[in-house]
C-alpha cells in the first residue's frame, strides 16, 4: 500500500498525523460521494478509521453499492465546526473495496474482527450486529487533503 499524496495547498492549517487520527476517531458522521450513470450521489454514513483505512459498511442494494461496482472511486468528507474560526475536516479520496461475504452475515474473517468490534464500540454499545444486508468497504486513501481553521493566526 502506497502513501497518501502529500497536501499541497493550505498545509499551513493542514492537521498532522496525529491530529487527523484523532480527529476522525471523535467524529461520527462522514460524506460519502460516488459517481454513478445518474451522476454525483452523496450520501452520510458512520465510519470506522483504523489510521490507514476509512472502514464503511453499507446497504448492498443502495445506489452507492451499485455505483461502486460501476466505479469504484469514492470521495468522503468529515467536518465539524459551526463558526469560521473553529472549522476543521478532512476530505479522503480513493478506490474501495468490498471486504468479507456480501452482504456480511457473521462468517469469520480475522480482517474484520477488530473493524467490526471498533465499529460496534462507537456505535452500537458494543454490540456486532451482521444483519445479512450490508457489506463492508475500505477506503484506502489515495489523497487526504485536512484543514483546521483553528491554526490561522488571529489578525
Amino acid at each position: 500500500m502506497t502513501a497518501p499524496k502529500t497536501q499541497k495547498r493550505g498545509r499551513a492549517i493542514a492537521m498532522t498525523g496525529q491530529e487527523l487520527d484523532a480527529f476522525l476517531a471523535e467524529q461520527r458522521t462522514c460524506r460519502v460521494a460516488t459517481t454513478g450513470t445518474h451522476g454525483p450521489h452523496a450520501t452520510p454514513l458512520w465510519f470506522h478509521w483504523d489510521g490507514t483505512s476509512l472502514w464503511l459498511t453499507s446497504l448492498t442494494r443502495a445506489q452507492r453499492w451499485k455505483d461502486l461496482e460501476q466505479d469504484p472511486r469514492m470521495a468522503v468528507v468529515v467536518d465539524a465546526g459551526h463558526e469560521y474560526g473553529e472549522l476543521r475536516g478532512a476530505e479522503l479520496r480513493g478506490r474501495v473495496e468490498p471486504v468479507g461475504e456480501i452482504p456480511r452475515t457473521g462468517e469469520p474473517n480475522a480482517e474484520l474482527d477488530k473493524v467490526e468490534q471498533a465499529f460496534a464500540d462507537k456505535y452500537t454499545g458494543g454490540q456486532v450486529a451482521n444483519d445479512g444486508r450490508h457489506g463492508w468497504l475500505r477506503l484506502r486513501p489515495e489523497k487526504i487533503n485536512s484543514w483546521d481553521f483553528r491554526k490561522i493566526p488571529a489578525s
